[in-house]
């Protein structure tokens, strides 16, 4: 039964396909969300036993890591097949009923699909390694050694070492910009390219919303394989462990950041355009050239509609300086392109260890991230106020973590279980062990602790996701007047005629500063700051938010 044709023409809603534009984000990490068959890892079934909690923080859609079926070396980053759920995370019928609990919520579903790389035990890559004349020979990237028996260029893998790994079977070296267990899979072939679209409509027409794009700017390499020049030491500012990797010692421009990326990017895009509102957020993987290739990778209207933004990922401490420039090189660089910002993530310290923030600090930067033109991802477990865990050596799983300690710790850190209750050992996560331990300094901070609790972190998440429904501006807004006044950030957001200001005081102490031409009035909002005549006043780690009356025409 079609229930679209039944019913009358005038009924049929059209599906906003600008709901991305302004959206809030919550990403799952499935291991470490909730375990509902006891065997200490998360699962989708958990997934769906939680979901009214992601529903009532007020967010508009889930980003779920990776579930496909794996070998799990890098926690299903490498992937041995795009079409199946692996049976460690439940099965297609608990993804498809995962969807309609979803929808039936008003979540979309965004799932993480990783077309860069697969892993080694993928069949395609089993096939490809056998001999230079079958089927899939050119599906992946080989080169054959130097004459010295060398790898054929100086490229490196982010996970330490050199990015060949030799195959004895068919006497070449293959690429793996990841774990040497993570194959490339070669786009200059266009049956791989046809083969990624086909995969993406497998669940595009399952009924997920858009994806996560994992690493999008690794898909093409050079072609002539040429060496990557060396990188000046100042411009080694790598999000991740750049004090041990040499990753960071080159200039990638010839093993990512490819122009034929573009090309590829936009057949993509013409896929999810034959669905009604499809979306796609793409993972910029660089630090040196990530504003660029976001512009290039979101212009147009033809390729990504987001990119997912790194420059409030890394330990820099976001001042009111810093927070201004990261935002004006944004604007200044990516014009009318469309971030997704995020603060934590499932690769990095969680922001309120990584800058030190105590809870009024959280929420205020809450404020912060909700309020900046783009869309948002959270984390779970960021709307807790949760901390980055320790995890003993001993307990380790993150080969990343494994490989550099102890000057690297890895990523196990940020992706300990949730906590949902405070009375056991594991949260109520798991009744059995958990892959990971749940930190004992989390339990404090356990969903049902702050469930009510109208002082709490996750009430204050809720509080200001609630808010900002109200105030068309900040969701799809422009932005202007951005500058650091001391320790406070303002700008104004812009929309269909109606201006809002937003100034943060990103300090513990009392800040006035002037207000920005016009005639503002207070904003009622979650927070404490208001304007007292030509000037704002905000009290520590406070925001405050006014709306200019003097407008006669459109801003």
């Amino acid at each position: 039964m079609n229930l679209m044709q039944d019913m009358p023409q005038g009924d049929i809603i059209a599906p906003d396909k600008d709901w991305w534009r302004g959206a809030v984000i919550y990403q799952i990490y499935p291991r470490s969300f909730q375990d509902s068959n006891g065997d200490g890892i998360g699962d989708l079934a958990g997934i769906i036993h939680r979901m009214e909690h992601i529903a009532d923080l007020g967010v508009d859609a889930i980003w779920i890591s990776p579930f496909f079926r794996s070998p799990m070396l890098d926690f299903g980053y490498d992937v041995s097949d795009y079409r199946d759920v692996d049976p460690m995370f439940g099965t297609l019928g608990d993804f498809d009923a995962l969807i309609n609990r979803a929808h039936d919520l008003g979540l979309k579903v965004l799932i993480d699909l990783v077309l860069s790389h697969t892993s080694n035990q993928h069949p395609w890559f089993q096939e490809s390694q056998q001999n230079k004349t079958n089927a899939k020979a050119d599906w992946y990237v080989w080169a054959d050694a130097k004459p010295d028996g060398t790898p054929p260029n100086n490229w490196l893998s982010i996970f330490g070492g050199s990015a060949w790994e030799w195959s004895g079977e068919r006497m070449q070296y293959y690429l793996h910009n990841f774990l040497k267990e993570q194959p490339d899979l070669n786009f200059h072939n266009p049956a791989v390219q046809e083969e990624l679209l086909s995969v993406a409509r497998f669940w595009l027409d399952r009924g997920v919303d858009g994806f996560r794009l994992d690493t999008i700017n690794f898909y093409f390499h050079d072609a002539e394989l040429r060496d990557n020049p060396a990188l000046n030491p100042e411009a080694r500012n790598a999000t991740i462990a750049p004090e041990v990797n040499p990753y960071n010692w080159q200039d990638h421009i010839h093993d990512k950041n490819r122009p034929e990326n573009l090309d590829f990017l936009r057949r993509l895009r013409a896929v999810m355009d034959e669905y009604p509102a499809a979306t796609a957020v793409g993972e910029v993987g660089d630090a040196q050239y990530g504003l660029e290739i976001q512009s290039e990778y979101t212009s147009g209207g033809d390729k990504m509609h987001m990119c997912y933004s790194f420059e409030f990922l890394s330990g820099l401490t976001p001042d009111a300086e810093r927070v201004v420039k990261v935002l004006s090189d944004y604007e200044n660089t990516v014009g009318d392109g469309w971030a997704c910002w995020a603060f934590s993530n499932h690769d990095v310290v969680r922001h309120a260890t990584r800058w030190a923030l105590d809870d009024d600090a959280i929420r205020l930067y809450a404020g912060l991230l909700l309020s900046l033109r783009g869309s948002v991802c959270l984390y779970q477990g960021e709307e807790l106020g949760l901390t980055e865990a320790y995890v003993a050596f001993e307990d380790l799983q993150d080969p990343y973590g494994i490989r550099f300690w102890p000057k690297f710790k890895g990523r196990d850190g940020c992706r300990t279980p949730i906590p949902w209750v405070a009375d056991n050992q594991n949260g109520g996560f798991s009744e059995a062990k958990p892959w990971l331990p749940v930190a004992p300094e989390h339990l404090a901070r356990a969903v049902a602790k702050q469930t009510g609790a109208q002082e709490s972190t996750m009430a204050s998440y809720k509080q200001i996701i609630d808010w900002r429904k109200t105030q068309a501006p900040l969701i799809k807004g422009k932005m202007r007047g951005l500058r650091a006044v001391g320790p406070v950030v303002e700008f104004i957001r812009c929309h269909e005629g109606e201006e809002v200001l937003c100034a943060f005081n990103l300090s513990n102490d009392v800040q006035r500063i002037p207000l920005a031409d016009g005639t503002w009035e207070r904003i009622v909002s979650p927070f404490d700051g208001e304007p007292m005549g030509d000037e704002m006043m905000l009290p520590p780690y406070e925001a405050g938010f006014a709306r200019r009356t003097d407008l006669k025409t459109e801003g």
